[in-house]
């Protein structure tokens, strides 16, 4: 069974999410706080990492950089999920090393494509 990483400080959309995928087949590893990641990735070893961009303390842009920096996290593949749906925010989202991007809102059929492309 895969494992996903998800970070959102939204409790109903980290639920949401995590029904989708658990209901897809997947293991679901919650995280609220975008500054835990790296240590639950460090611990976890999750097959795809889905993460918001807007959060406190840390943007999952931001996120995704440290990730794709880190020697054992980088070639995690990352999904952004995000209501910005701009085609900058895409680009920018892709730039920072992301392997794709979904907007919110999403059906569970969006999802479970997205993190099955993502770690293809």
């Amino acid at each position: 069974m895969s494992t996903v990483l998800v970070v959102e400080d939204n409790p109903s959309q980290m639920e949401l999410i995590s029904t989708y995928l658990r209901e897809g087949g997947y293991s679901v590893i919650q995280v609220l706080d975008a500054k835990e990641v790296l240590d639950k990735a460090l611990s976890k070893k999750p097959d795809v990492i889905l993460t918001d961009v807007v959060m406190p303390g840390m943007s999952g842009f931001e996120l995704c950089r440290q990730l794709k920096n880190h020697p054992v996290t980088a070639n995690i593949p990352i999904v952004i999920c995000s209501s910005k749906n701009q085609e900058i925010d895409r680009l920018w989202g892709m730039r920072q090393g992301a392997k794709a991007y979904l907007v919110k809102p999403f059906s569970q059929e969006d999802l479970l494509r997205t993190v099955k492309f993502a770690m293809a």
